[in-house]
């Protein structure tokens, strides 16, 4: 696959003592992004906060470069927030609804996304519609070019990626009817950034949100907005002296660029580590790194689905799927399998029904989620399938 795995391995300390299937929940940060941390913090603890940063201009400045390469963006339509969920919010604040507006979104909608939605919607006469599932799990893109073709909606919000079950939806598509029908488009990239290749130009979006503790092995605390330029949205619901400027004793002028949506506080360090895990990715190649963790997750679903008691429930298109793996064991809940996946030295978490309002029937209140990275192996695989085996054939 053109990957030196062993090299990343080598610049990923938690290897040695983890087989950490757990990267969508948080990754496993490599050497660079921990080392352009503490260097950072040590510099602040000597010489000040303040200080520090004004050191680290050019070095900050840098962040909006490094990311806007790894979306195919211009650095004026990058910002750095503190989550993906903050810069989420954000993006949906500047969105101007009304009463009547149509807002759709899908089935695998991440409930904090889900409950912004029905907040906003409802806090001015709004409606939020979801989008059927087509055979394969993924967004039905002939169903949402219908609901588009009925007017009246305003915003399109949908993930690329779900928390759970492996399905990728098909935002390209989206994005192409979106612009045919002149209406906003809102990604969520939370999985889907630094696990394969997102062109924001290719996606046609208007706003794109990811986390950096994820798939991109950034530091926990921070996350990006991307806000396309010209998109024509309003004002964020939130200013300060970062984000706009005063033009007169009761007047204030907001950015043009996408930094109207960052507060003056911010944690420096997260900046710069976060800009480091997205040259580091750049520089791996998004290509060889999703084609190795597409390919990960596959063998894993396989592996799984062979073993007697143990049920499989990702969804989408074969051949298209993430590294998101979601699965079940019967007779045991999904919280007990973790913790003894734990005490096997394997890292594994837990996703929940409520954390998809909209979410399919037939799925139990509680899956196990392993999440392959790039960095894994097919032994540290058979670790899992193994514990299992000896669990289940007991």
């Amino acid at each position: 696959m053109g990957f030196d795995v062993a090299g990343v391995r080598a610049q990923t300390a938690g290897v040695g003592e983890r087989v950490h299937l757990n990267s969508a929940g948080a990754a496993l940060m490599p050497d660079p992004v921990v080392e352009e941390m503490v260097a950072h913090l040590r510099l602040e603890a000597r010489v000040g906060g303040y200080e520090a940063a004004e050191s680290a201009a050019a070095r900050m400045e840098g962040f909006y470069s490094s990311v806007a390469r790894l979306l195919g963006a211009h650095p004026q339509e990058v910002a750095f927030v503190e989550s993906a969920t903050r810069a989420w919010e954000l993006a949906l604040g500047s969105v101007p609804l009304k009463a009547g507006d149509r807002i759709l979104t899908t089935v695998s909608e991440y409930s904090s996304n889900g409950m912004g939605l029905v907040k906003a919607a409802g806090a001015v006469g709004a409606r939020v519609e979801v989008v059927a599932d087509d055979g394969e799990g993924v967004v039905d893109v002939g169903a949402l070019e219908q609901a588009l073709e009925e007017g009246g909606v305003v915003l399109v919000a949908i993930n690329h990626m779900p928390t759970h079950n492996g399905l990728v939806n098909p935002v390209e598509r989206v994005g192409r009817a979106c612009r045919a029908h002149g209406v906003l488009f809102l990604v969520d990239a939370c999985q889907s950034v630094g696990q394969v290749q997102v062109d924001v130009e290719r996606v046609g979006c208007d706003f794109l949100t990811a986390t950096g503790r994820k798939f991109l092995r950034g530091p926990r605390g921070t996350g990006l907005l991307y806000a396309r330029e010209g998109a024509g949205v309003g004002e964020p619901a939130v200013v300060d002296v970062s984000s706009a400027e005063w033009v007169g004793p009761d007047a204030y002028r907001v950015r043009g660029d996408a930094r109207r949506f960052e507060s003056f506080e911010r944690s420096v360090a997260g900046q710069l580590g976060l800009a480091v895990a997205a040259d580091y990715a750049c520089a791996l190649g998004m290509g060889a790194v999703a084609e190795r963790v597409g390919w990960l997750g596959e063998v894993l679903r396989e592996r799984l689905s062979v073993l007697e008691g143990v049920r499989v429930w990702d969804r989408g298109r074969v051949g298209e799927r993430s590294g998101i793996v979601t699965f079940s064991v019967r007779g045991v809940g999904a919280e007990w399998v973790r913790a003894f996946l734990a005490r096997e030295g394997v890292n594994v978490s837990v996703s929940r029904v409520h954390n998809q309002v909209w979410e399919y029937e037939g799925l139990p209140e509680q899956v196990v989620r392993a999440s392959v990275h790039y960095y894994n192996t097919e032994e540290e695989l058979a670790v899992l399938v193994d514990a299992l085996a000896r669990r289940v054939g007991a």
